[in-house]
């Protein structure tokens, strides 16, 4: 058994690992390339999130998800480095909307050289991004920008909030299907149709990232309450500072509205309080690891992976599909 990928995932044929670690290699060579201008001053800016690294998760979805096929096939790695240039790009967008100074350990752009830089160094990644796509068939075009409509939609509806008489923790569900499984089921896409899988089974891989990538943000969701390190790339309690309303706080507010304890309430005068205050963030901090709310989060995020895991049902019996499944095992132990 050998450990390949994010969060140590365990695969258990040297084929598969050598297939997958070729895979990978090629991918980050292809998002080098990518990320090249003739302007020194946009590569240096384009590629100082790669360079910084990262999970590459989607990249490794796609290869897995090729196995179902032919992993060799021209379009698997081309198609993996668009998936983590368009990752990437938002990554750039969203730290400018979150005013974010830190990424993945080191300054994030907008820190670095200001929001108009950063904002439009992720339009030329989505722009090179797009400019690979073009060669991979008019298919895979549609596919991507159905995908890149319902993030940026997922965006908005977070920016907005739920309508009124919806229910938050309904609507927070939609948000993060839109921002991250959306586009962690376009790598499960792409892995199996650029490998010329059957539709069932491209159906079945697209379905399955999507379930997996909801699982995965609520597992960091969880961690950025739960963890005392840097497990999920930001400090603990980054989004409470920063006021995004996380699964954990939607279920403590929702419990403080149905009982109308004293302590669920005041936690919730905390959250509204000014948490840029270390003294009250911290306070805040320790009173959510200790709520109920808390474990909610983790049985949602658990229920979202065994569902994942649940869809590859159909799928043969292989080293790959028991590395898929493995991946669910990975995201809920994340979330501890």
């Amino acid at each position: 058994m050998t450990v390949v990928g994010p969060f140590g995932l365990s695969v258990r044929d040297q084929a598969l690992e050598a297939d997958v670690q070729a895979g990978l290699a090629a991918v980050e060579e292809g998002l080098l390339e990518a990320t090249k201008s003739d302007v020194p001053f946009i590569t240096e800016a384009a590629q100082h999130l790669v360079r910084a690294g990262g999970k590459r998760f989607r990249p490794l979805l796609v290869m897995l998800a090729a196995q179902f096929g032919d992993p060799y096939a021209p379009g698997v790695v081309p198609s993996a480095v668009v998936v983590e240039l368009t990752h990437l790009a938002t990554l750039y967008h969203d730290d400018v909307m979150d005013e974010a100074e830190v990424r993945r350990g080191v300054d994030s752009a907008n820190a670095r050289w200001g929001n108009s830089v950063a904002v439009l160094t992720g339009d030329f990644l989505f722009s090179r991004a797009s400019h690979i796509l073009a060669d991979l068939g008019p298919e895979a075009v549609r596919i991507q920008a159905e995908a890149f409509e319902r993030l940026v939609t997922g965006q908005i509806l977070e920016t907005a909030g739920p309508r009124d008489g919806r229910d938050p923790i309904e609507h927070y569900l939609d948000v993060i299907a839109g921002k991250t499984g959306s586009l962690i089921a376009v790598a499960g896409r792409y892995g199996a149709m650029m490998s010329g899988a059957d539709e069932r089974t491209i159906d079945i891989l697209t379905h399955y990232g999507e379930r997996l990538g909801t699982a995965f943000q609520l597992a960091d969701d969880v961690l950025d309450i739960a963890s005392d390190s840097h497990e999920s790339g930001k400090t603990p309690g980054t989004d409470l500072r920063e006021g995004i309303p996380t699964l954990p706080v939607l279920h403590l507010r929702a419990q403080a509205a149905a009982t109308g304890a004293a302590d669920d309430l005041q936690l919730c005068e905390l959250l509204d309080g000014d948490l840029t205050d270390d003294t009250l963030h911290a306070e805040v901090l320790r009173r959510l690891r200790a709520h109920p709310a808390l474990e909610q989060a983790r049985r949602d995020t658990i229920r979202y992976a065994q569902e994942a895991r649940a869809i590859l049902a159909p799928l043969p019996d292989c080293y790959a599909k028991a590395a898929l499944e493995n991946l669910c095992d990975a995201v809920v132990h994340r979330a501890g």
